[in-house]
């Protein structure tokens, strides 16, 4: 892929009730930013960096995860919505295959057995967070 396409993934965005984060971004890449909140990269300090490299994407992460992890459940209890771009090959209903972009819930991505087993055509464009969610979770 090229590397304009990719920067096109990697990007925080908040508004009054929620953040959104592009798929793309490292965990690393985070915690550089200055404007991802305090609380966000305590999070990612103290659960996501005890289980995968700083260079990870939440992408990998995400189609990797088990639910055995500190990860899932942080992600979880977050309610952490998750914006995929799927391939559907009855186009989602309307009879020609082609992409179309669904908001999951994390146990919704990780007990769908289509969705696993067609990570590799599958894209995280955005993860949302509310952070309403965020404040009320103790660390």
């Amino acid at each position: 892929m090229d590397k304009t396409a990719d920067r096109d993934y990697k990007h925080i965005i908040q508004d009054f009730s929620n953040l959104y984060l592009g798929g793309r971004l490292s965990y690393g890449e985070m915690m550089d930013m200055e404007d991802i909140p305090f609380k966000l990269k305590t999070v990612i300090s103290r659960y996501m960096l005890k289980e995968v490299d700083k260079d990870t994407t939440l992408e990998n992460h995400l189609f990797y995860m088990d639910k055995d992890s500190t990860s899932y459940m942080v992600y979880k209890k977050l309610r952490a919505r998750f914006l995929l771009n799927v391939f559907y090959e009855d186009g989602h209903g309307k009879n020609e295959p082609g992409y179309h972009i669904d908001e999951f819930l994390i146990d919704e991505i990780l007990d769908n057995e289509d969705i696993m087993a067609n990570k590799d055509v599958t894209f995280l464009t955005e993860v949302r967070i509310s952070k309403l969610k965020l404040s009320a979770l103790s660390i």
